[in-house]
Parts: structure tokens; sequence; C-alpha cells
């Protein structure tokens, strides 16, 4: 049976995912996404999940991090889940009396308009992760609440108050899978990479981006992250359709890396369907 680390604790939304992915294999939680993403390099887990991208609030900024700066790991497949939240309290509390709301950071932002409806006075807290909250709330004396999945509820013994508090129903998390090889050619492939240039120069990053476009390759996303070496320095992310085999990816990376003074492929996989994401309240 294979081992898939995933940023836990159980009850959250990437586990969710990771059962998703194969659902017979035996699942790992680990406190950090880059705990999680290390699992792989260290060769206790033969591939992990992490969160990457929200159609709500964007990117999952850690995972990029841990894409950027650590060795030995490739995304090798990518995972859609459609995400529902649901406030939820100790059973022996009631609504009227809670005094904060805990939640991931991002769980929060994604249900800022209930909250700021419904619980305008309490005060907001975040935590590790959806399912931490849930923890937190039932291990607490004071009248709590928290934000996570249904599945959280009924691991923790939680009562929901509220199901469906997301502020869009288009709410749908992207996560991908990372081990140490990417995935052999399908001829429907997504590549995702990262570049930075030595020197800040006019024109190098529209000489990067004419590549793409002089040879038909469809970009799907273009953002920035610190390189952590100075302020204005940056690298680039990017994902585009085709894979890192294909003759003319091939070409197009050799002449992108001839700008850059560093490229970094973060590998190869098949594209998913945004409209099958899977639905998990």
């Amino acid at each position: 049976m294979s081992k898939i680390a995933y940023f836990g604790p159980a009850g959250t939304f990437t586990e969710q995912a990771a059962g998703v992915f194969d659902p017979s294999a035996q699942l790992v939680p680990y406190p950090t996404i880059r705990a999680t993403a290390e699992a792989v390099i260290a060769n206790e887990c033969s591939q992990a999940v992490l969160p990457i991208e929200n159609s709500l609030q964007g990117s999952v900024t850690d995972t990029l991090d841990a894409l950027i700066h650590l060795e030995g790991i490739q995304i090798c497949s990518e995972i859609a889940i459609a995400i529902v939240h649901n406030l939820m309290v100790r059973p022996d509390n009631e609504s009227a009396s809670i005094k904060q709301i805990y939640s991931h950071p991002q769980a929060l932002a994604q249900c800022r308009g209930y909250i700021e409806t419904h619980y305008s006075g309490v005060e907001i807290a975040a935590s590790l992760s959806t399912a931490a909250a849930v923890e937190m709330v039932m291990n607490s004396v004071e009248p709590l609440a928290a934000i996570a999945p249904e599945r959280s509820a009924r691991l923790y013994g939680a009562q929901i108050i509220a199901e469906g508090i997301q502020d869009s129903e288009n709410n749908v998390t992207r996560f991908v899978v990372v081990a140490k090889q990417d995935n052999p050619r399908t001829g429907r492939d997504k590549t995702s990479l990262c570049f930075t240039f030595s020197e800040d120069k006019p024109g190098q990053l529209m000489n990067v981006m004419a590549e793409f476009s002089e040879r038909n390759l469809n970009l799907n996303k273009i953002e920035s992250r610190p390189t952590r070496l100075g302020l204005g320095q940056y690298y680039f992310l990017i994902d585009f359709d085709g894979h890192r085999e294909d003759e003319e990816v091939k070409t197009a990376l050799a002449v992108i890396e001839s700008h850059c003074s560093q490229l970094k492929i973060f590998g190869s996989y098949e594209r998913m369907n945004i409209n099958d994401a899977s639905s998990f309240a």
C-alpha cells in the first residue's frame, strides 16, 4: 500500500483531496505544508498532496515557496475540490454566545461576508488548518466556533449550526501531488516552472513571454514570489499547456533558460478538467 502525505490533521480538505487521488493509499498527516513536501524527499511517503490555489483567494504561497526552494520533488498530478464551508460549535454551546471564530486564514477569507453579516462583533482568529480549528473548539470551555468541512464535525463530534457559508458557490481549490518524478506524456499535459533574472532590465520578461506566444504554447497562469535575496527581486511562476518532453516545449525551455539566471521546472503532469471538481461539504 502506498503512503501519501497530506497537510493535516484529519478532516481537512487536503485529506479529502488525497483520498480522491488514491482511495486505497495510507494517508499520513503532517503539520505544515513544507513538512508535507519534505516527507517525499525523506522517503517517508511516495507522494504528497498540497493545496496550491483557490478560486476566491488565489495562490497558497507556502506551497509555491516549497516548490521553489525544496529540491527533490516534482508535480506529478493535480486535483480540484469544490469547497463547502460550515460553521460548527461544541454541541453544548449556543450560537448566540460565540466569542471567537477560528479557522485557517484561507477559510476565514472565503467566508468573510457571512461572518461580517452574522457575527460582526465576534473576534476572528487563525488556526493552522480547518480541522485544527475544530479540535480547538472541542477542547475549549469557552464558547468558540470553527469554520471547517462537514467531515471535521463528524470526526471531532462538533455540531454544525450553519452550512455552506462561503461567499461564493464557485469556491474551488486546486491541489497538486508531488513525488520524486513527474508524469509521462499523455497528450493532455500541463507544465509548471519558475525562473528569475540576475538583474532587472527592460524587456527581459517580455522576451520569455514571447517564446511561449511564438510557439503557440498557452499560458494558464503567471505570478511572482520574492526571491528572499532583496526587495524587488522575484521568481516568476508560470503554468502552461504542454509537456517538458514535447519538442516545441523543449525548444522553448532552452531559449528561455538562455534569458534567465535560473530556471526550475516543477513538473509536467496531466491537465485536469476543472468542471470535474469533486464536491465536499
